[in-house]
């Protein structure tokens, strides 16, 4: 432990990793454009400098902290200092600020107004870049950008990809991909992380909403949208609600205000899914083929394995993610003229992932050469609609969402957190509801926000070893490990984001540690409250094995990964 004096206050420390750390722990919001706690320290934005008692002037954010320091952060030169930084940027920056997609969310905005920059006296000489809008996923505005850093650190610390990275130097610098290729043309997987991490408009999502609005307005058109869990718990915080609280039940009744003639829960499709991929996995597993099984979940992991991993696509799970199965059976469903009522279906998913706007496109996401769902929302871009359209959230009657496509169990809300896939297979395999064993499986290490997580679980009598990985550089480092003999798994659930879905590269921004963590609990609290814990036993499904889906199993919920 060690004691550095702040701004004249005594702090106390112990194992943070920088001085910023220390100032922040003694309740000084220090402003930073490109520090991010997960990613490798950069020091390029200077915004956290700092003083000690000699004057002398250092980035807080790269200096440990030592025992004895003496520390000044808000100084007349330091303010001046920050003041002329933000300027600068500014000069090289568009100044589109009031029709900008960031407009209201932008951290260099906020900055610019809290350190009291109200004009900016250079020209801006840059020249200006073409907008890259080939990724269905994210659009890049190379003129937004301020060259922070923390997409290209994020796309090569915590995914592993390096789509992007700088190129030239001086005022010509700029962050693109190699060759001033476009995105879609790269091995970007869609994962949206790039997009979360940057404080400007120069990353941000490709938008459907639009589209979506067209289709609510025609009386020719039924409108459906499903829900995946991990929105349910990011959209309340935005109208006010605590952070992670449920409010599902108030975004049904909203999406039926907005025009949405059903709603459903995407953990009804999560259940398909478990129940596919358990029956699938018992049978390599008992066969000892193709181990170890990895999850197909993860439209981002699914490419990122198809292009760095060739030879492990056979050992891809064949069944399609929550989002495409519930697609495919919504459709089929709907054929019926009774049930459509003559009019054209719009099949809209609510996502928090930026990648699942690509997975609809893939032609073996689709059934029989037929695009299953049509448009995909994020998180963000329904908080959008819904403060587009004047409805005041919290003023809505809670609805339940609409049968039969509404009643999801516990395992399908948690598929939302990493590691939640993994639980529910196991709870599938689990024979009755022994809440000895049901606990077992909830403490074996299949829960937290580890990178990467190992387990082993007994079944019938043979032991299964499994994995449980997020974020791609993660899944990097297991797949080397299994390819060098080090380790042997039968099951490896992988997420592209970190933390899994709860916070995917639609979810809203900034989210910081207190916000993973409630956002986790909101989907564990959900899980406990549901009376059906187990997808083999909602009898929404049961149902519909019985019916529709009567032979039209693998037409509906699985795809062929290896052509």
């Amino acid at each position: 432990m060690g004691i550095m004096t702040i701004d004249g206050q005594r702090v106390e420390f112990t194992d943070e990793p920088n001085v910023l750390s220390v100032i922040r722990k003694a309740g000084i919001d220090i402003p930073t454009l490109c520090y991010h706690s997960e990613l490798s320290i950069y020091g390029a934005c200077r915004l956290c400098t700092v003083e000690n008692e000699r004057g002398k002037t250092f980035a807080s954010c790269s200096e440990k902290p030592r025992d004895g320091m003496v520390i000044y952060t808000n100084t007349p030169r330091l303010m001046h200092y920050r003041k002329l930084i933000l300027e600068l940027l500014l000069a090289a920056h568009c100044r589109d600020c009031t029709t900008c997609i960031k407009s209201g969310e932008c951290h260099l905005q906020e900055l610019a107004h809290r350190l009291g920059v109200h004009e900016v006296r250079f020209e801006n000489v840059r020249e200006m870049q073409p907008i890259d809008t080939s990724s269905p996923a994210i659009i890049r505005d190379p003129n937004k950008c301020i060259l922070c850093g923390d997409c290209v650190r994020m796309c090569d610390n915590i995914q592993n990809i390096n789509a992007i990275d700088f190129a030239y130097r001086g005022t010509d610098a700029l962050v693109t991909p190699a060759f001033n290729k476009k995105i879609a043309e790269t091995n970007c997987v869609g994962c949206g992380q790039c997009r979360v991490v940057c404080p400007t408009g120069a990353i941000s999502i490709h938008t459907n909403i639009d589209p979506v609005w067209e289709a609510l307005a025609d009386k020719n058109t039924k409108v459906i949208a499903q829900i995946a869990p991990a929105v349910r718990v990011a959209v309340g915080d935005q109208f006010g609600y605590a952070k992670g609280e449920n409010v599902m039940g108030k975004l049904v009744g909203v999406l039926h205000r907005l025009g949405f003639d059903e709603v459903y829960d995407t953990s009804y499709g999560a259940d398909l899914t478990v129940i596919e991929e358990s029956k699938e996995f018992i049978e390599r597993f008992t066969a000892g083929e193709k181990l170890p099984l990895f999850t197909s979940c993860c439209p981002a992991w699914v490419k990122h394995c198809e292009t760095k991993y060739p030879e492990l696509a056979e050992n891809l799970s064949t069944c399609r993610s929550p989002q495409q199965m519930f697609g495919a059976v919504v459709r089929e469903y709907y054929k019926d003229p009774e049930r459509n009522e003559g009019k054209r279906l719009v099949s809209v998913s609510i996502m928090p992932c930026t990648a699942k706007k690509e997975e609809i496109l893939r032609p073996e996401s689709m059934t029989n050469g037929k695009q299953d769902v049509d448009y995909v929302l994020t998180t963000t871009e329904i908080i959008r609609m819904i403060k587009k359209s004047g409805i005041v959230f919290d003023k809505v009657e809670i609805e339940a969402a609409d049968v039969p496509f509404g009643i999801g169990s516990g395992s399908g809300v948690i598929f939302g957190v990493t590691g939640g896939v993994t639980e529910a297979v196991l709870r599938r395999l689990q024979q009755g509801h022994n809440r000895v064993d049901m606990e077992a499986i909830k403490t074996s290490g299949v829960r937290g926000d580890e990178g990467i997580k190992e387990l082993t679980y007994n079944y019938n009598g043979r032991e299964i070893k499994a994995a449980v990985v997020s974020g791609l550089a993660n899944a990097d480092k297991v797949i080397e490990r299994i390819k060098n003999n080090e380790v042997h798994y039968d099951f490896v659930e992988v997420m592209a984001c970190r933390r899994g879905c709860i916070m995917g590269g639609g979810q809203p921004v900034n989210a910081g540690p207190r916000t993973k963590r409630a956002r986790m609990k909101g989907l564990y609290d959900t899980d406990v409250n549901t009376q059906i814990k187990k997808s083999n036993e909602n009898p929404m499904i049961l149902s519909l094995y019985d019916s529709l889906l009567k032979g039209k199993e693998h037409e509906l919920l699985h795809r062929n990964f290896t052509k």
